[in-house]
């Protein structure tokens, strides 16, 4: 057994498709077809099952998938642990950030993360959080700032370095203003003001109004927090906030708690383990999962 052959197997699994395999690990498709048969005549048993449209695992294959995409995790940490001693971690890394995103949580990341690997280049993009888990799964995006309100995407590991409830702001002029609080089904009808579709925060909002048995009636949208806080501030409709931003909420607003219990949404660093595997990225998601234990210790970051 060697090590490519559970390098193309976990390609083939994770894209159902021997071509798109052979693209994404730069080899012939032939010869990935190949290796893989010699696996599974090592293994004794038929890994994949390419009856239909699409490569699916068979039960063996299912059983031996995690155990591969863990011998080439092993085998990337070992490859870091070297670089780092003989200071060669080199590359480049691509990040991504949910956008709108106004708490430090990515500058501090990466800031800290440079000064300790000074020849990895970074390259930085803001997207929506869905867009950004799909690039993670993909390979083309190493780590992830993303927003949550559920379970995190398939195969996606993930730390949480935020997670608080959402509020309710409404202009001074606005009849709740006599309210400190406000139940999920108070929103109904009302005209909203909140982040687009593929955020943490309107994932949030649609599954608790979901579940009150409406959807939100959202009239406006912004991709930044404050705008949003600001629509609301002149009397265009209840923005939707975490309680962080609306903490630093535009004067003449009033905030309301929302639901019993709250309304929470997270944001999380994220990374797919089978994709994000040069030294570079791997070095990158040991930072980031020692970043998120110090934020969970309520330490300040460290550089």
């Amino acid at each position: 057994m060697e090590l490519h052959q559970l390098e193309y197997f976990v390609a083939v699994a994770e894209e159902g498709s021997f071509t798109r395999a052979a693209a994404r690990v730069h080899v012939a498709q032939p010869g990935v077809s190949a290796q893989i048969r010699r696996l599974e005549s090592e293994l004794g048993q038929q890994l994949l099952d390419r009856s239909g449209r699409s490569v699916r695992l068979t039960e063996a294959g299912a059983a031996v998938l995690p155990f591969a995409r863990a011998a080439l995790g092993a085998v990337a940490s070992a490859r870091l642990a070297v670089d780092e001693l003989a200071g060669l971690v080199r590359g480049q890394v691509s990040v991504g950030m949910v956008s709108g995103c106004s708490i430090p949580v990515m500058p501090e990341l990466l800031a800290a993360f440079h000064e300790r690997y000074p020849g990895v280049s970074i390259a930085l993009r803001e997207d929506d959080s869905d867009r950004l888990a799909g690039l993670l799964g993909e390979g083309r995006m190493d780590l992830a700032l993303i927003g949550s309100a559920g379970p995190a995407g398939a195969g996606l590991q993930t730390v949480v370095v935020a997670d608080e409830p959402l509020v309710a702001a409404v202009s001074q002029a606005d009849p709740l203003t006599a309210r400190t609080r406000l139940a999920v089904g108070g929103l109904r009808d009302r005209p909203l003001i909140c982040l687009p579709r593929g955020t943490g925060v309107r994932a949030a909002l649609e599954a608790a109004c979901g579940r009150a048995g409406f959807e939100p009636r959202i009239v406006l949208e912004a991709s930044a927090l404050p705008m949003v806080a600001q629509l609301a501030s002149r009397g265009l409709g209840v923005a939707i906030l975490p309680a962080s931003a609306a903490r630093a909420r535009e004067p003449g607003l009033h905030v309301l708690e929302i639901g019993r219990p709250p309304v929470r949404s997270r944001l999380e660093l994220a990374w797919h383990p089978a994709t994000a595997t040069s030294p570079a990225a791997a070095a990158l998601i040991q930072h980031a999962r020692a970043y998120a234990r110090r934020l969970e210790a309520g330490r300040e970051p460290a550089a």
